[in-house]
């Protein structure tokens, strides 16, 4: 194998490992697209700001679809991370995730994905 495609691979594997952040915000969606072709967790931390992160460990099954996915998480958060925000399924396969009144913004960090093919994609609203 030549350099540059060590390189470009050891790249791709970062990028692949590495947590996917979230800024600071009043609300997030989380966008899921795809089916999952394995089984596995989805760790989520959510994180107010000035104050201590909440994890949030979602158990994925084989040929969840992105709606099942987006429900299993919602629960996850409000079982979880309830205290600090509210969570809400919109159009199936998304996640509102909003800060609580009065309590401080949030950012929301995916910490790992042992689940193959099941893609998030997080947005300010």
């Amino acid at each position: 194998m030549r350099a540059s495609s060590s390189c470009a691979a050891l790249l791709i594997a970062l990028c692949a490992s590495a947590p996917a952040f979230a800024s600071e915000s009043n609300k997030w969606r989380l966008e899921f697209s795809g089916a999952a072709e394995s089984a596995g967790e989805m760790v989520f931390e959510i994180v107010p700001t000035g104050r201590e992160a909440v994890r949030v460990r979602v158990e994925i099954e084989r040929n969840d679809g992105e709606n099942r996915v987006a429900r299993k998480v919602k629960t996850a958060i409000d079982r979880q991370a309830g205290r600090w925000v509210d969570a809400e399924l919109d159009d199936g396969e998304d996640v509102l995730v909003q800060r609580r009144l009065l309590r401080p913004r949030v950012s929301i960090v995916l910490i790992s994905s042992t689940v193959k093919d099941v893609r998030i994609n997080f947005d300010k609203e």
